[in-house]
């Protein structure tokens, strides 16, 4: 179980780059990962393009932005093409890392339980500490909190 104030786990999974993120060699600045359920779904692809609208903001705020889901790398290639989302998104396919970071459990829709990604987001400070974690995100809001969360560090 991640916690606040306590060291990141460290990771590596495939990217949009076409090459590996490993979070350790990815820390020159804060970091926001935003753990989401499935590209191109209503939720998720609003988080995404409001991350994107921001991301100069969070530039300017020495934070980077990673998405990561299920999806496979072609899926967040188009996701990517079709939303102009001018960060990487990594693909956790077998959910090693969902699970690592508390993103992955039981969910219910329509009084019905599985197991899915639980919307999350992570900010990592450059020293690879984890500064702030967002459980059970709503989409509403939540990258402008994240905006003034990160702009509260300075």
């Amino acid at each position: 179980m991640i916690q606040e104030n306590k060291k990141a786990p460290n990771f590596t999974l495939p990217s949009t780059s076409g090459k590996d993120f490993e979070l350790k060699n990815n820390l020159k600045n804060h970091l926001v990962i935003y753990f989401y359920p499935k590209d191109n779904t209503p939720g998720c692809t609003t988080e995404s393009v409001e991350f994107a609208k921001q991301y100069k903001t969070l530039q300017k705020l020495k934070t980077e932005v990673i998405g990561i889901s299920k999806d496979s790398i072609d899926s967040h290639h188009k996701f990517i093409k079709e939303f102009k989302l001018p960060f990487l998104l990594l693909s956790d396919e077998h959910t090693k890392v969902l699970k690592l970071y508390d993103a992955w459990g039981e969910k219910s829709m329509y009084g019905k339980k599985f197991m899915g990604i639980k919307r999350t987001t992570v900010l990592i400070g450059s020293n690879g500490t984890i500064l702030k974690i967002w459980n059970n995100v709503k989409v509403k809001d939540h990258v402008a909190e994240v905006v003034d969360t990160i702009k509260n560090l300075a």
